[in-house]
């Protein structure tokens, strides 16, 4: 357990307010709207072309009858749940950069909460360590997203181990019709059954796995000498050395381990989002939604 977060709620906002700039430059919305599998859509009618949708909309053959460019208009026969299971375990309370794991992880499902329910979708939260810390049922409006915003800065649910199977399974258990989820995590010290749990929930849930990664988490520091490592869950510590040949095998031994990561994910049908906290995370998140949107055509 921490006592603190270094999180100032003010900076948060200001810092969301140039993401969700850029977000909503590169059109996030209409690509949300389609990535979303199974969401329900009924054409209701034809509106004009603004300079703020996206110029792939156009309906170019209704455009050529009315003379003027028109874009289809869907009523949605359903709002979706959309639910954000982030693990605020004590190894995402790390960071070797100006954030913690969890502060760059809060960040992100603030800006991509923002943006669903700006959607008119729902937003669910779960946070968890060893067990469920924080549940949060599905809402709407600007209300919620600051009572998530502040569940995500309260420190007191903060630390112990990771398991991913009790969040999952009281979803599964809790959520009657098909949701989507983003499980937020750096998929560190999981149970050793974890993909047998994420084969089941994606029969239920159109899962995207956000794997959350500090630059020493997959390196060494370079200048030589000895360091010490720290286990986040039972807080042992070992001295190593860190020259050239070490430093080599603990990046080859985290390559197979992150591998192993995402091929579990996407052998359980579950799509695969990577940020690391030494970079921004809109343009990864940009890529993602666009590589996504291509799949789904």
């Amino acid at each position: 357990m921490v006592a603190e977060l270094r999180i100032d709620v003010s900076s948060v906002v200001k810092e969301l307010e140039v993401a969700l700039k850029v977000l909503t430059e590169a059109r996030v919305m209409s690509r949300y709207r389609k990535i979303v599998k199974g969401k329900g859509l009924e054409f209701e009618d034809f509106r004009e072309y603004t300079s703020s949708d996206d110029a792939s909309e156009i309906d170019w053959r209704a455009s050529k009858r009315s003379g003027k460019l028109v874009m289809r208009r869907y009523k949605e026969e359903r709002d979706m749940n959309v639910f954000f299971v982030v693990d605020v375990s004590s190894s995402m309370l790390f960071g070797s950069t100006k954030k913690l794991k969890y502060e760059y992880a809060a960040e992100l499902v603030a800006a991509l909460a923002h943006f669903v329910l700006q959607s008119g979708d729902r937003v669910g939260l779960v946070l968890f360590s060893d067990r469920i810390m924080k549940y949060m049922e599905p809402g709407k409006g600007t209300d919620h997203f600051y009572v998530l915003l502040k569940n995500l800065l309260t420190a007191k649910f903060y630390g112990g181990g990771c398991r991913v199977s009790p969040p999952l399974e009281f979803l599964m258990n809790s959520v009657g019709e098909k949701s989507m989820m983003f499980l937020v995590s750096d998929f560190i010290g999981m149970e050793d059954e974890w993909q047998k749990v994420m084969k089941v929930v994606s029969g239920k849930f159109d899962g995207v796995a956000v794997m959350v990664r500090d630059p020493r988490d997959r390196s060494l520091p370079k200048e030589g000498g000895q360091a010490v490592i720290t286990d986040p869950f039972s807080e042992k510590a070992i001295l190593v050395d860190t020259n050239e040949r070490d430093r080599n095998e603990y990046e080859r031994f985290v390559r197979m381990e992150e591998e192993k990561i995402r091929i579990g994910f996407r052998q359980s049908n579950w799509d695969f989002l990577e940020v690391s906290t030494d970079e921004e995370f809109v343009m990864p998140v940009i890529k993602f939604l666009k590589g996504r949107e291509l799949l789904l055509r």
